[in-house]
């Protein structure tokens, strides 16, 4: 999982959106980003949805991300996930009972008969579970082109991301797009989705700057060495093959950053913090840079506005927690994360962040207690109820602190207990540590 609070915050942001107008918006949703170049997304239970950096810098505008989100987020309201388990669990012992037969009349009547009925059933198994995903996907497109046009985004460019895909699949050398062997496409699929999108009729959005600003910086992330990203930003700039130019700047400027050509990034990004004030992106890099000059206290000037500017900006509270971690204000840091968690819960790496604001504010027990938090939210369930347990017995916790991780352990060991008794052998393996 990419866990970098700006780019999360634009998927959810975008998502958000889509989520108000569809038949989910009462729904518990999560959507985060992979970090790999593979050009797909997935909806998996409990309203998870993935991204994988690859769609996003595939995409050639935001209403072809959307669309795909759309979709995904249909399969959700749906139920797919749930309902494809539920029949194959119906399906399961009938043709169990029906290969145990066909193996019967192998064994007793013929053999080539008993063979071809354990192939037919086969069959007939797999075409079952391939019409149920046809029908699947058929429906996640009916009902996500109806959410893209209500949240006023493009329609046609489900269809359009659908006929691009499957026409690189027929132009690459290489194997097809991961989204097409997850989602296939048949050219009777792009048409109705054409006869969808045709009932509500064009509609021309302009992409919002933040999905540029994504691209370009999972474009930078995308490469290993930053040299290479700032060679493949200067080259779009200089030659104007750019989308949009202050997307590919902000790309540059990162890239700068991370070479460690911090003046030469602090040049772009004064421009850059000029033409958009107020632009999360921009702030964030622009007192970034100010920390790795040793400006500490200006950064958190600068953060401290923002934050009171814009006080649900999860992006800016992270950051401006970092400015205060760096310039010895670690108590402040601390109640900034705290308050942010407290509107809704962080990510692994802000309760790092918590972790590491309260070890520095000597307080023990909240140090164990938030690095439980980043564990849990790793999937390392055993070590996160091992620092609760370690919270507990710090020397003179307070009450209500106390009750407050007692609570939070009971429902840990609970998962864990719950998840022992779906598969025993976790369990029989940490009797054996």
């Amino acid at each position: 999982v990419l866990d970098e609070p700006l780019l999360t915050d634009y998927l959810e942001d975008l998502g958000g959106r889509l989520l108000a107008s569809s038949e989910a918006s009462g729904g518990n949703f999560t959507f985060f980003f992979i970090d790999q170049p593979t050009v797909n997304a997935f909806a998996g239970p409990d309203g998870q949805i993935g991204v994988f950096a690859g769609l996003v810098t595939t995409s050639e505008t935001e209403s072809e991300l959307a669309a795909v989100l759309a979709h995904e987020i249909a399969h959700i309201s749906q139920r797919h996930l749930m309902r494809s388990i539920e029949d194959q669990q119906q399906v399961a012992i009938p043709a169990t009972l029906l290969m145990i037969a066909a193996a019967i009349l192998g064994a007793q009547v013929d053999a080539n008969a008993g063979m071809a009925a354990i192939v037919g059933i086969q069959g007939l198994a797999l075409q079952r579970q391939i019409n149920f995903t046809r029908h699947n996907e058929e429906e996640a497109d009916r009902i996500g082109i109806s959410t893209l046009a209500d949240a006023g985004y493009d329609p046609f460019a489900m269809p359009g991301f659908f006929e691009r895909m499957s026409k690189a699949s027929h132009t690459s050398d290489t194997s097809a797009p991961e989204f097409l062997r997850t989602h296939p496409v048949n050219p009777n699929r792009i048409a109705d989705a054409l006869a969808r999108a045709e009932h509500y009729g064009y509609k021309q959005k302009a992409d919002d700057l933040r999905f540029h600003l994504t691209r370009a910086h999972l474009r930078e992330l995308s490469f290993k060495d930053p040299e290479g990203a700032i060679a493949h930003f200067k080259a779009n700039l200089d030659t104007g093959r750019v989308r949009n130019r202050t997307a590919d700047t902000y790309g540059l400027a990162l890239a700068q950053l991370r070479a460690g050509k911090i003046q030469d990034a602090r040049q772009l990004a004064t421009e850059l913090v000029k033409e958009h004030p107020h632009l999360a992106e921009f702030i964030v890099l622009d007192t970034r840079i100010e920390s790795k000059l040793g400006a500490n206290d200006e950064a958190v000037r600068k953060l401290q506005a923002a934050v009171g500017l814009n006080p649900d900006s999860r992006p800016l509270r992270i950051a401006y927690a970092e400015a205060l971690i760096a310039s010895g204000k670690a108590d402040r840091a601390l109640a900034t994360l705290e308050g942010a968690a407290r509107q809704r819960p962080g990510s692994a790496s802000m309760y790092q962040l918590m972790s590491d604001a309260a070890l520095k504010s000597g307080k023990k027990a909240a140090t164990y207690r938030y690095r439980g938090e980043s564990l849990y939210l790793q999937g390392d369930l055993e070590p996160a109820i091992h620092q609760m347990q370690y919270a507990l017995r710090t020397p003179g916790i307070g009450f209500h602190e106390a009750s407050e991780i007692q609570a939070r352990l009971d429902t840990l060991q609970e998962e864990q207990k719950e998840a022992e008794k779906e598969n025993p052998k976790s369990k029989s393996k940490k009797d054996e540590r």
